[in-house]
């Protein structure tokens, strides 16, 4: 029985972020950067003190500085399955170290590593720390990756991530009535924690956030998607060119959302974390899960 086909086209999302990488990603990458921000707010109320830290679908990296800074102690990895967008942010790093020498006697350097999420190149239990910043929606299907975060997490270690919730784009959905697939396909919080504990992970905690940008033109808010390498990548997307008389009603359908001269663009950002487990068998091959009190939330 062959394996059922896949929903993204994974090559596709490489080849987005590719472009994104040549044409200034992180100049566009706000709301990437807002929700890493948000996420950094989230560790403040974690006790945790790991050896290795994992930013799991790094990009440029943008990230790797304040996690550094956090866990002074760890070593702070970056891994991305994109390598122009890793190749990016070692010029970017490379040129402020260039412009700013007291980076290179104040900053450590974190290593960045070109990987599969489904199969990461690290060993059983070495980090103590995996985040992961609106990654999971590029996948096919999260829980084989959530499968691989637990293997290389060690007892007590903590994933966080974000992602993207099933409202984000939804004007951008509703406008088009042409049978195609125009965003990502988006999970619900409440599937994500089901997912989690699937996966052996302990104690799931999840939330929202529901941000809106704003854009001056529906062409503005799809040049922002192209050049943050956050186009629709699903097999199911319209591979050749719209007509003209399509294009013009999915405009007018966005544009009834128009308030102030602005045009609102909505993204449900979902965020998770949730703990490594010790787990032991019984003799009846029954799996028992202890989790120590002491590295929850404070």
């Amino acid at each position: 029985m062959s394996a059922p086909a896949p929903f993204v086209d994974s090559r596709q999302v490489r080849r987005n972020f590719a472009r994104a990488a040549a044409s200034g990603y992180d100049a566009v990458a706000v709301l990437q950067r807002e929700v890493g921000s948000r996420m950094l707010e989230r560790l403040d109320y974690v006790k945790i003190e790991p050896g290795r830290v994992l930013d799991l679908g790094c990009g440029t990296g943008a990230s790797l500085g304040a996690l550094s800074e956090r866990y002074a102690k760890s070593q702070v990895l970056g891994a991305d399955v994109s390598e122009a967008m890793l190749q990016a942010g070692r010029k970017e790093r490379s040129r402020l170290r260039w412009l700013l020498p007291f980076l290179r006697a104040s900053r450590k350097s974190s290593a960045l590593v070109a990987a599969d999420t489904l199969a990461l190149p690290f060993t059983s239990g070495s980090v103590g720390l995996i985040w992961s910043n609106l990654m999971l929606h590029w996948l096919d299907d999260p829980v084989p990756a959530f499968r691989e975060m637990h293997r290389v997490l060690n007892v007590g270690g903590l994933l966080m991530f974000s992602t993207f919730g099933p409202d984000t784009l939804k004007e951008l959905r509703a406008s088009f009535s042409d049978g195609y697939v125009h965003t990502q396909r988006f999970a619900d919080m409440h599937d994500f924690g089901d997912m989690l504990l699937a996966c052996g992970f302990a104690d799931p905690v999840m939330d929202v956030d529901v941000l809106t940008m704003t854009y001056s033109s529906i062409d503005d808010l799809f040049r922002d998607l192209r050049q943050s390498g956050a186009a629709c990548a699903m097999q199911a997307r319209r591979h050749g060119l719209m007509g003209r008389s399509a294009w013009h009603a999915a405009r007018a359908e966005y544009e009834k959302h128009l308030s102030q001269g602005r045009l609102p663009a909505t993204f449900e950002v979902v965020y998770g974390h949730a703990w490594k487990a010790q787990a032991r068998k019984t003799a009846d091959g029954a799996t028992i899960v202890r989790f120590d009190p002491k590295q929850r939330l404070r």
